[in-house]
């Protein structure tokens, strides 16, 4: 991987707005990916294919992302970086909502990273669960959206992003089969690993 290149996508991205992920989340995910050396990982919600490239790095040999992003800019913009970084050969790129997408794939997963449309979360769960290893690892980003979803927040705007969300917290901290942690870090991230 091209750090120079990689650190030059992140201050565009940062510069243009772009949403990507906050470095002290960044940090906490690569723990658990080192640990875990993946063979495959599916992120939902490329953007500019920042995080696919930052997580590249902790691939098993051989090791593969998928990655689903459905805005036109940014999947030119992540087809680019992968070449820049040197991962594209590491990185599956699906175009599409993944809406449409997910329900299509049939791989089984090491981790599954949801960092997408939040009113989507609890769809985005079901798929996740359907196609993660027995010893695999679900994670959300986003989950506590600015404190919205820990407040009595209701502003009619982002009401749905914030119901979905408690919803997708409800389920993954009730879920018999999940070992659930919420995590205060960015703006908030959920760790769900499959109990054996």
């Amino acid at each position: 991987m091209n750090k120079v290149e990689l650190e030059k996508i992140k201050q565009t991205a940062l510069e243009n707005h772009i949403p990507i992920i906050m470095d002290n989340t960044l940090e906490l995910i690569a723990k658990i990916l080192k640990e875990k050396r993946p063979n495959r990982i599916l992120e939902i919600g490329a953007a500019v294919g920042y995080s696919a490239i930052c997580f590249s790095e902790y691939l098993s040999n051989g090791g593969i992302i998928e990655t689903i992003e459905r805005d036109e800019e940014r999947i030119a913009e992540a087809k680019q970086n992968f070449i820049k970084a040197e991962v594209s050969d590491k990185i599956i790129l699906h175009e599409g909502d993944a809406v449409q997408i997910l329900p299509t794939l049939n791989n089984k997963y090491d981790i599954v990273f949801i960092d997408a449309a939040k009113g989507k979360y609890p769809f985005f769960l079901s798929e996740a669960l359907r196609m993660i290893n027995n010893d695999g690892i679900i994670i959300a980003d986003n989950i506590l959206y600015k404190g919205y979803v820990m407040s009595d927040y209701n502003k009619h705007k982002q009401r749905t992003a914030v119901r979905n969300l408690r919803e997708y917290i409800k389920e993954i901290t009730e879920n018999p089969n999940l070992d659930t942690e919420i995590l205060e870090v960015g703006d908030g991230l959920a760790i769900s690993r499959l109990k054996n």
